[in-house]
């Protein structure tokens, strides 16, 4: 699409710069700036279309990434159109995959829905942002009509993506129902009219298909705007529950600033950029402060703790997590660097957890009876406080990221 300003805007230059701020690509080059100047020529909002397939309801801050740019275009007027794939969740997004997805059941699918539903909601405003299941467009199609559709697409168009290619090429098998996939997808497009879709590096070749499945059915391709995967907790991999290295945005917020101090100095900048609303001016000079040894990078990391913190619990929370961390590691006895240990098998079936069995599932206690005494003589904390009861069974999610220490030099960090 050739650009349709014929002069500088300014206003639209200045939302284009605000909204290209950590995007890592946009389809075409001019897409953003040409819908901008379209919305403005026409009167209307853009409709910014987002995709999930509800598979894992947790809204964590890797996939909060997206959900604050969108909120990004909501507040210059736009609206967002959230696809929750009802029916595209029973095929199964094969995405990055070497193997077939699991389909969910209709069960499955609706529970999952309304987490994300009430999840969107703290960062998304509710008036401009429609909630649609596809399963209102495509459970409308009879056989002949997907068929119909089907030949809008090529074989191998499909056989272009990489996770495709290695499979096809390894001889493992590829199912006719993942074919359909981006094809659904795409057509999730087409139905709502996109303007522009969003999405992460791993959905290119399915976001991409809307583009030309819109152009093939008559309408004016959307625009793509595609976001960095932010790096997990562990540095190297992408943020994942079912990693474990992950910051979810509704956990406590004191489990939310440890989580994010335990962050390497070299991933500072990304999260800064992508997690945070600092001025990049001011980020680059906080990180060339601390790495020239003019400031303490525990204090900027502290600082980036904080800002995220604020985001989803507010400046009073975000200072009481600061001012709580910083209490638990000033004395000196527990460590940046400490054990990392899994306290999944101490979780009951009801997703709480007696203090007593987590001692003994860490290892910090031989028995109930040797963890009993312990809190008894108020041997135990948890984030620096004093566990008061041997009966304690806090929610299983207070603990994540939480340092439990037991007496003065046995200590260990709690994930999932």
């Amino acid at each position: 699409m050739e650009s349709n300003i014929s002069e500088p805007d300014l206003e639209i230059k200045a939302q284009a710069e605000q909204l290209r701020r950590g995007v890592q690509a946009i389809v075409p080059e001019n897409g953003l700036e040409d819908k901008l100047a379209l919305a403005k020529r026409e009167g209307r909002p853009l409709r910014i279309k987002l995709g999930l397939d509800p598979t894992a309801p947790d809204i964590h801050l890797g996939f909060a990434v997206v959900l604050r740019k969108l909120r990004q275009f909501q507040d210059m007027g736009h609206q967002v159109v959230i696809i929750i794939g009802d029916y595209t969740a029973l095929i199964g997004d094969p995405s990055g995959r070497s193997v077939t997805r699991p389909m969910l059941s209709s069960e499955e699918i609706k529970k999952n829905a309304e987490t994300y539903v009430d999840q969107l909601a703290r960062i998304l405003q509710r008036e401009r942002t429609e909630v649609r299941f596809n399963g209102e467009w495509l459970g409308e199609l009879d056989f002949a009509a997907v068929v119909k559709l089907a030949a809008r697409m090529t074989v191998a168009q499909v056989l272009q993506r990489d996770d495709f290619a290695n499979r096809f090429s390894t001889h493992q098998p590829i199912s006719l129902h993942e074919l359909l996939y981006p094809l659904a997808q795409a057509y999730d497009s087409v139905a709502i009219k996109a303007d522009i879709e969003m999405g992460g590096q791993d959905q290119t070749f399915n976001i991409l298909a809307g583009r030309d499945l819109q152009r093939e059915m008559g309408q004016a391709p959307q625009a793509a705007m595609f976001m960095p995967l932010l790096v997990g907790l562990d540095g190297h991999k992408k943020m994942s529950k079912s990693l474990g290295n992950y910051v979810g945005i509704s956990e406590d917020p004191l489990v939310m600033f440890s989580k994010v101090m335990s962050l390497s100095d070299e991933a500072m900048k990304e999260y800064f950029v992508l997690c945070t609303d600092v001025d990049l001016e001011e980020v680059d000079t906080l990180l060339t402060e601390a790495s020239s040894g003019k400031s303490n990078p525990r204090d900027v990391k502290r600082r980036l703790a904080r800002e995220i913190v604020s985001i989803y619990h507010g400046v009073p929370s975000a200072s009481y997590a600061d001012d709580e961390w910083m209490r638990v590691h000033s004395s000196g006895e527990v460590p940046q660097e400490m054990p990392l240990v899994s306290y999944e098998s101490a979780i009951s079936k009801t997703g709480t957890v007696w203090v007593c069995k987590l001692l003994v599932a860490v290892g910090l206690a031989t028995g109930t009876g040797d963890a009993r005494r312990l809190v008894q003589q108020g041997a135990v904390s948890v984030n620096g406080e004093k566990v008061l009861s041997p009966d304690w069974e806090p929610a299983e999610g207070v603990l994540e990221g939480a340092v439990l220490k037991v007496g003065a030099k046995r200590y260990v960090r709690l994930k999932r």
